[in-house]
């Protein structure tokens, strides 16, 4: 079986990576540029996953940049993955608004770029996974009837009790020109699965995370504030009074959701992904979660400035997923994954 990765230095491509690396008879090729850190500095830098890869006789890294339209063909024409795993994004809606051009250019573009080359030079039986994100909803989730309660907002309808759905409207909202940039790719990738019948997987993802993941202040929310508490870094919550929502994933339950679409896959097919209502919590519920494992305080402090277009509340609803493949199951709780980053 042969693999491709895009992003293999950062969180989902590196856990994707050495996941089929482990697994015998399977050849990963890595695409990854370590544009993250141009995008976030030194706290950005993904070479240390990028070296740990490279440790793996089946492992083959390339350091090109998916907006080169050519060198993308040329990797997919000499290699002609059976499976291309798509997780390479400039992923701040923050960063975006400096960096438009280049935002659309990674995100759209390079997401073009992969895609067309797929349809011309892998196998009919071949499979696309399209690592999305929950920002194509922009701020509508903002517009539903909220309850506010001590620590957390959370959803009035019962409508949402389960999270946000794949019905949820993308339109008439406001998405940042990072939402903006992976609607592109999102919409991109749902019409070669469905225009072109390509085996095609879209995948909305929430906060995805894991105790390898490189946050920064402007992305990786659980775990940059994981590092504030175990460094002693202030820390600030913007806006919402810290009772904003979001629920966690961790990388390994991600890579399980692709390997199972990977093995029955379908054209086009759109799925939200994140921990849910289980795995949900506010961030001064993350905060008091923290200083309950591990017995430090975390030194923050509010902004009452919100991020634009930010989630107020925001988990996910995997019921569609969950229906079309019942064998998958989510291994690691939200205290397991705070638990686990905090020890790493």
């Amino acid at each position: 079986m042969r693999v491709l990765i895009t992003g293999s230095g950062g969180l989902i491509g590196s856990e994707a990576a050495e996941f089929f690396l482990k697994k015998p008879g399977v050849k990963v090729v890595g695409i990854d540029n370590n544009m993250r850190m141009e995008f976030f500095g030194p706290g950005g830098d993904v070479s240390p996953a990028i070296a740990r890869l490279s440790k793996y006789s089946n492992y083959s890294h390339k350091n090109i940049d998916i907006t080169h339209r050519h060198s993308i063909d040329n990797v997919l024409s000499k290699f002609q993955p059976d499976l291309l795993i798509h997780c390479a994004a400039q992923p701040s809606h923050d960063k975006a608004a400096d960096i438009p051009y280049l935002d659309f250019a990674v995100n759209a573009n390079g997401t073009l770029n992969l895609l067309e080359s797929f349809r011309n030079r892998c196998l009919e039986s071949s499979v696309f996974i399209q690592v999305s994100t929950n920002k194509v909803y922009g701020d509508g989730p903002n517009h539903l009837n909220l309850v506010e309660s001590e620590t957390r907002y959370d959803f009035a309808d019962e409508k949402y009790r389960n999270g946000i759905a794949e019905d949820f409207s993308i339109d008439n909202c406001l998405h940042s020109l990072f939402g903006a940039s992976k609607v592109a790719g999102d919409i991109l990738a749902q019409e070669y699965g469905r225009y072109f019948n390509l085996n095609v997987g879209i995948f909305r993802g929430g906060c995805l995370t894991g105790p390898q993941h490189a946050g920064v202040e402007l992305h990786g929310f659980l775990s940059y504030i994981v590092k504030c508490a175990k460094s002693g870094k202030p820390y600030t919550i913007f806006g919402y009074k810290g009772k904003q929502v979001r629920d966690q994933i961790h990388c390994y339950d991600v890579v399980r959701v692709f390997e199972e679409f990977a093995n029955n896959p379908k054209k086009g097919e759109v799925y939200n992904l994140g921990g849910g209502a289980n795995n949900s919590a506010s961030v001064l519920e993350i905060i008091n979660l923290i200083q309950e494992i591990s017995g430090d305080e975390l030194n923050y402090s509010h902004s009452d400035k919100a991020r634009i277009g930010d989630h107020i509340c925001y988990y996910t609803d995997m019921s569609k997923f969950k229906s079309h493949y019942p064998s998958w199951n989510m291994k690691y709780s939200l205290n397991s994954i705070v638990e686990e980053m905090l020890n790493s």
